[in-house]
């Protein structure tokens, strides 16, 4: 019960700090169509960062299982969508996580769950792709991990330079991914 009022406190919290922003805005949060935004807004925010609240390596565990795989296991064109820490506008795309047991698996479903409980905080791509990464490693400790991100950021499409159709893809790898021909054979089986 303390956590369902915790949230709707901090919802009434925020609502009166986005009610605040519309008005310095100079807009009249008092109008009809804007009666309800602050609101809206706050809950909004709280869904899009609650990532904060969850632990990915939790979600990992829960579905680990002793398993004799020693091949690559690759989960591929993730939709996910987060929030620039810089501007807090959108940014969007496709993970691809790949990773080489070494005795243990995780239920496939589990390795979206972590890149969505990753991308729903406040972000720079840069870091999303480690962090998807480090906890994948430090969770199963497998042979190695690899995920690349492909995304398109608003910062960079709405304001700034405006480039509508540019694409940003990082990468980032551990273990026998430090190979040059085990890297080419994931990205061969993304494309």
């Amino acid at each position: 019960m303390s956590s369902i009022n915790n949230e709707e406190n901090n919802i009434t919290s925020l609502a009166n700090h986005y009610k605040a922003v519309i008005d310095l805005l100079g807009e009249d949060a008092g109008r009809e169509g804007l009666l309800d935004t602050p609101k809206r807004v706050a809950k909004a925010m709280t869904f899009l960062t609650k990532g904060y609240n969850e632990n990915p390596e939790e979600i990992l565990r829960k579905a680990l299982f002793k398993e004799d795989y020693s091949q690559m296991v690759i989960v591929k064109d993730i939709d996910f969508y987060s929030l620039c820490e810089h501007h807090m506008l959108p940014f969007w795309g496709k993970a691809h996580v790949a990773y080489i047991p070494n005795g243990y698996i995780t239920g496939l479903s589990k390795i979206p769950r972590v890149v969505e409980v990753f991308a729903r905080r406040l972000q720079v791509q840069e870091r999303l792709t480690t962090q998807i990464k480090d906890c994948i490693q430090k969770t199963l400790n497998p042979m190695g991990v690899m995920v690349v991100i492909e995304a398109q950021h608003m910062c960079m499409q709405m304001r700034g330079v405006e480039k509508q159709n540019s694409t940003t893809t990082t990468s980032d790898f551990t273990g026998v991914f430090n190979t040059a021909k085990t890297r080419e054979e994931f990205i061969n089986l993304i494309r």
